[in-house]
């Protein structure tokens, strides 16, 4: 599922600057892409081919479902040999913080609405998507507080509202809901008294003073073509964080534009080299982003019911001439804070879902000085399989 998810990441990254929108960015294409996968499961006929060629899902309908669940897995073992090997070195009297790592999938469905229980029972053992029953005919305010609700307590309380005010009403039948969360210690902390204010030019072209972080180690490092790739461990070494400095000021543009599913997984293998890092802190708390006009543009149109009547969602429910179930919308919010210590960060997505009606020996070289000090690409990067958890720009980090 790797390249699929990074791939679509990436068009919904390009998507947000070809609309004009400008600044920081943050996404989590894994988030996104298994609230959407969840969608596919039940999805038949046009919308489903679109959605397949849209999220770069393979035919075999097994292979969508073993490949997230199979990601899934990992993203949970890897939480778990974390804590495993923190509870080793506090018996050995040392400290040691786990990473922690949480995946949750829910179906929130209108009670007694008529779901295909083949398609409940994929959510439930493959996604681990149980389903939770809510009145959204009779009280979608309150349905959209418990889904909030829902979000906060996954995500640690980062991503609160995730669904806005007037996006459910009585027509909503099913809300399809993943929340990622991450909190990653660093390899190798950063030094608090070694944190002070550098420059950093704001948006390519104005320069000012941000805290900025300094250390030297291993780091995974790479000079390519017009870019920069330098790639930090986290503790255990199987997550990282990953920046693609452009070589010019202004060459973000041009970077995102250009940048490839292949060339992030290629960053899961750079070198490592002897690097002096100058990273400034960041903490970025996007406003929520709504997806819908992104993907339609990307040529998933007729999940959303365009033209009118195209939607067929018959695999998650019956499709009747009159009332059949299509897509709304597709809510995304993100977090992340990135300090000495590591990172914390946090994503969740909703796809709601309504009724239409018809409607060497050699001494070694010297270190080598990289300062991000100008917009860039990062992305949290899960090593083994490649896969981008968050992917985001930065061109302002006050």
């Amino acid at each position: 599922m790797t390249p699929a998810i990074n791939q679509l990441g990436l068009e919904l990254l390009r998507a947000e600057a070809s609309a004009g929108r400008s600044g920081n960015r943050l996404l989590s294409p894994y988030s996104i892409a298994s609230a959407l996968a969840m969608a596919y499961t039940g999805a038949e006929g046009r919308t489903r081919q679109e959605m397949r060629r849209v999220l770069g899902l393979p035919r075999d309908d097994a292979a969508v479902l073993d490949g997230f669940a199979a990601l899934a897995g990992e993203l949970r073992e890897l939480q778990a040999a974390s804590r495993r090997e923190a509870e080793r070195v506090r018996a050995d009297g040392a400290t040691e913080e786990a990473i922690e790592i949480s995946v949750a999938n829910r179906l929130f469905a209108q009670s007694g609405f008529a779901f295909r229980p083949a398609f409940t029972a994929a959510l439930r053992e493959r996604f681990g998507a149980p389903l939770d029953e809510l009145d959204f005919a009779h009280a979608a305010e309150p349905a959209r507080v418990t889904i909030n609700d829902w979000v906060a307590h996954e995500t640690h309380d980062r991503i609160r509202d995730l669904v806005p005010a007037g996006a459910i009403g009585d027509t909503t039948r099913a809300v399809l809901a993943n929340a990622v969360y991450l909190r990653a210690p660093w390899e190798n902390s950063f030094e608090t008294d070694e944190t002070k204010s550098d420059r950093f030019w704001i948006e390519g072209n104005r320069q000012t003073d941000v805290p900025t972080m300094v250390q030297r180690r291993h780091f995974g490092y790479e000079q390519r073509k017009g870019y920069t790739a330098v790639a930090l461990p986290y503790r255990g070494g199987e997550l990282q964080f990953v920046v693609l400095l452009p070589d010019r000021r202004d060459g973000l543009a041009k970077l995102e534009r250009t940048v490839t599913p292949g060339l992030l997984a290629a960053c899961a293998r750079l070198p490592k080299r002897d690097v002096v890092l100058h990273l400034p802190k960041i903490t970025l708390e996007p406003a929520v982003l709504p997806l819908g006009a992104a993907l339609r543009r990307l040529g998933l149109t007729t999940a959303f019911d365009e033209p009118r009547g195209s939607a067929n969602f018959d695999r998650m429910a019956p499709r009747k001439p009159n009332d059949y179930l299509c897509l709304s919308e597709v809510f995304h919010r993100t977090w992340l804070s990135l300090d000495e210590n590591g990172t914390e960060a946090a994503a969740a997505t909703a796809v709601v879902a309504l009724s239409a009606f018809a409607v060497s020996s050699e001494p070694p070289p010297p270190p080598i000085e990289v300062r991000i000090d100008h917009p860039f690409l990062f992305a949290i990067q899960h090593v083994s399989s490649g896969t981008c958890l968050f992917l985001g720009r930065l061109t302002d980090p006050r």
